[in-house]
Order: structure tokens, then sequence, then C-alpha cells
């Protein structure tokens, strides 16, 4: 499965108005495995960039004057995110500013070059409603490092919506049953439950291993916002 978790930067928030994308990022998942195929460039827009959003992503209309135009990097773009799942964080924004700049080429609507679209803030609202749930505030809840986002990037963006994703979504990778393993396995059953025992090796855990699971249930705790079921005494026999 072909994920690609994808950002834009823009001059403003609103396409209908002139505002141009600046700059793309995307982080391509393999079966869940980031890859290291991305896709990244900044763009000229011809246009200078609103006060409020520059002072968002620091990429001024200097830095941008010598960058490919979108038409430039349009058909590469559709190459490379072509029938994958695309993750986008608040996809309405993005998905209105690459519609704008597809119909300029005179392509149709971005949806229909890739396979589906998902927006973890849907996500993200559903799991935890009520809540913050900005870029910022998920890496916050899931302990992700986001240290060094001083300003917005396109491509750190995509960096760490793309771990917030993997983080969000745990343990859903293995939600459909492999019939053919099921049945190997159950051939086997029998087979492991005649076998004679062997006797039982108890190693004992680290130094460094305790430290971790500690570090695990200090976490879990600070999630549940207590004390997780797993520091609760077992119950006596």
């Amino acid at each position: 499965m072909r994920q690609i978790v994808l950002d834009t930067e823009t001059t403003g928030l609103n396409p209908r108005s002139g505002d141009r994308i600046i700059e793309i990022g995307c982080v391509e998942l393999v079966n869940r495995r980031l890859t290291g195929n991305n896709f990244h460039s900044y763009i000229n827009p011809e246009r200078d960039s609103e006060e409020g959003a520059l002072a968002v992503h620091g990429l001024t209309t200097e830095f941008l004057s010598d960058k490919p135009k979108f038409a430039e990097i349009a058909n590469e773009l559709r190459d490379y995110v072509k029938g994958a799942e695309i993750i986008i964080h608040n996809a309405p924004f993005d998905l209105g500013f690459l519609d704008a700049e597809f119909d300029r080429m005179g392509f149709p609507p971005f949806k229909d070059h890739v396979g589906s679209i998902t927006d973890t803030l849907v996500q993200a609202k559903e799991m935890h409603p009520g809540k913050r749930n900005s870029l910022d505030a998920l890496c916050d809840r899931y302990g992700i490092s986001n240290a060094h986002r001083a300003l917005h990037g396109a491509l750190l963006d995509a960096e760490l919506l793309a771990e917030v994703y993997l983080a969000m979504t745990r343990g859903q990778n293995s939600l459909t049953i492999d019939l053919a393993a099921e049945e190997t396995s159950t051939q086997n059953d029998s087979a492991i439950a005649d076998a004679p025992l062997a006797e039982i090796i108890v190693l004992q855990a680290m130094e460094d291993e305790l430290a971790e699971h500690e570090a695990l249930l200090d976490k879990l705790d600070k999630d549940c916002k207590g004390t997780s079921v797993w520091r609760s005494p077992a119950p006596a026999n």
C-alpha cells in the first residue's frame, strides 16, 4: 500500500482571491514504512505573500524569485502522487490550492489523479473530541518532537504528519486476516501441542530495559491523565 503525506505552504489563505502555492512537501510511505522517496519543491508564485502568511513560513518573494513556477513541476507532481492514498491535515485547505493550480494548467481536480484522500484532522477530531488537534498539539500528544519547527515548512510538516499518522493509526495495519497463514497456523497447532515442554528460562530485564518500560508507563499515565491500568496492582487470588 502506497501512501503520500502531503503539505503545502501558500501566499495567503484564499486561492479564489489569487493566493498561490509556494512550497509542496510530500513523504512516501509503503506498507506503513518511510521510504525516503520524498517530493519537495519551492515554487515562484509570481506574487508577494500576505504579511500574516509570511510570518508563518518565512519564504520571502526574493527567495522564491528564482524558483520554478507551478507549471514547471506540475507533471512531476502528478506522476509522483498518481494512484496513491494522499494523507493531509485539514485537507480542504491544501486541496483548494492544488485544484486552483491544476485548473490553471487545464488539469482535472487533484483528487482525480490519486487513489483516495485521508484527512488526519477529521480522524483526530473523531479520536480526541473536544481537544486541540493542530499538528503541534498532536505532536505533543503522541510524544513526537517538533522542537526544530521554528517556522512552518511543507516538507518538515509532512514528515511530522507522517509520524503523527503512524502513531494515530498504530495497530490498524493488521486488521485484515491472512487466511492462508491462519490455515497453516491451525494445521501446526496440534503438532505444537504434542511437543514436549522444554525447561522455561526466565531472563531478567536489564536496567536500561526497565528504564524504557518506566518511560512508556509514564507516557501512558500522561495520555490517560491519571494512572494507567498497567500500574494498577494485580487482583488478589
